[in-house]
């Protein structure tokens, strides 16, 4: 087995960037990056730079003249009224320099990683630049412009024939890559989220099992606001393998957004780093159990750039690189490095320590409530 792991870097992510105050700040990237390089856990050798997508690429997941509308935003050639029906010039999305480059940079980003990993040059791969999955067929949505993940599917579906499962843990609903496959038997899409009732977009009802072929293959997990750690790591478990082991994929794309934090300042459950490291601990398993340890990794949401993300996606690259940590301190340069730009409040450990927040006051009611929509789910695959 090649047991190679590959990160796909590149600082033209960085110009994914709708504006200096927008919450979306790829600055994250650098952070993280600089951290994992701080406790010596990424050589050189283990990088790989992304290519843009193709129009052809882009087109198996979005329509032709929305990719033209997303080359052309930042000229004259349609109106503003014309790009809102796009989902551009909103407070979410408003319309930036080179936003087609740097948005189907992104997307091959994730193509190089399944590249990659379908080929047997690494076991698995790693975009943190990816996970745009609100990014819809002919729409811009939710910070989202080209919806990388649905791309990497359609490609693998395409080039491989395969079985894609893929996992979202963001504490967004997985709605664009939901949609794009909702009628096909062969891509699992499987979403454990905080509800819409409280949270944008507003989808991801246990309800939504897919339709026609694809009944069934479609599996969501909403969760009440302000789950905690105990809660989202039963309902993890108790889903991920039961619907994985029913559905045998040959690859798993998980996406990690490390917004279902509770610093994240624009979600509301209530995890702590210790879900940052199970959800990766248990894919990792997972993909290693039923499709010989193929598995793509995209970041996704996370908001709080400074205490939350560097440290949920260096766990992330630990487990994957096979290196995996625990309670440990971050590095003291990696803290005097960013100190002088970050916050005062920078962690000193890469966990969050035990006694750091109070316990929920309706912890029971959530925690029962949790347990009833996951019974929901999982009655198709008992």
């Amino acid at each position: 087995m090649n047991n190679r792991v590959l990160m796909i870097t590149s600082d033209d992510f960085l110009k994914y960037r709708f504006s200096e105050t927008h919450p979306f700040n790829n600055q994250r990237l650098q952070l993280t990056l600089d951290m994992i390089q701080s406790f010596g856990l990424l050589d050189e050798s283990d990088t790989l730079p992304p290519r843009m997508a193709t129009d052809e690429e882009l087109a198996l997941a979005h329509d032709p003249t929305f990719i033209d509308v997303i080359k052309h935003a930042h000229t004259r050639k349609r109106t503003q009224e014309q790009l809102e029906e796009y989902g551009l010039c909103t407070r979410d999305n408003p319309v930036f320099p080179g936003m087609h480059e740097t948005a189907a940079l992104v997307v091959g980003g994730t193509l190089i990683a399944a590249e990659a990993v379908m080929s047997g040059r690494a076991n698995h791969a790693l975009n943190l630049a990816g996970g745009l999955h609100h990014g819809l067929k002919d729409r811009v949505s939710g910070f989202c412009i080209y919806n990388d993940a649905s791309v990497a599917i359609a490609w693998l579906r395409k080039h491989y024939d395969a079985r894609v499962m893929y996992i979202d843990t963001d504490a967004h609903h997985g709605d664009g890559v939901q949609w794009s496959f909702y009628e096909d038997p062969n891509v699992m899409s499987l979403s454990i989220h905080e509800t819409g009732r409280s949270l944008f977009p507003g989808t991801g009802d246990v309800y939504e099992r897919g339709k026609k072929a694809g009944l069934g293959t479609t599996v969501n997990i909403p969760l009440e606001a302000y789950t905690e750690n105990d809660s989202f790591i039963e309902a993890l478990h108790r889903v991920l393998p039961a619907v994985t082991r029913s559905f045998k994929p040959d690859i798993i794309i998980s996406q990690n957004g490390c917004d279902a934090h509770r610093y994240d300042p624009l979600t509301h459950l209530a995890g702590t780093m210790d879900i940052f490291q199970e959800i990766p601990r248990l894919i990792h398993e997972l993909a290693h159990e039923h499709c010989e340890g193929r598995l793509v990794a995209v970041g996704g949401g996370g908001y709080d750039i400074w205490r939350v993300v560097p440290r949920a996606w260096t766990y992330l690259w630990a487990e994957l690189s096979h290196q995996p940590l625990g309670e440990t301190d971050i590095p003291k340069k990696w803290i005097d490095r960013w100190g002088k730009v970050g916050p005062e409040d920078l962690p000193t450990t890469l966990h969050d320590k035990k006694d750091l927040f109070r316990p929920i006051p309706n912890r029971d009611r959530i925690t029962k409530k949790n347990s009833l929509i996951v019974d929901q789910a999982m009655q198709y695959f008992s």
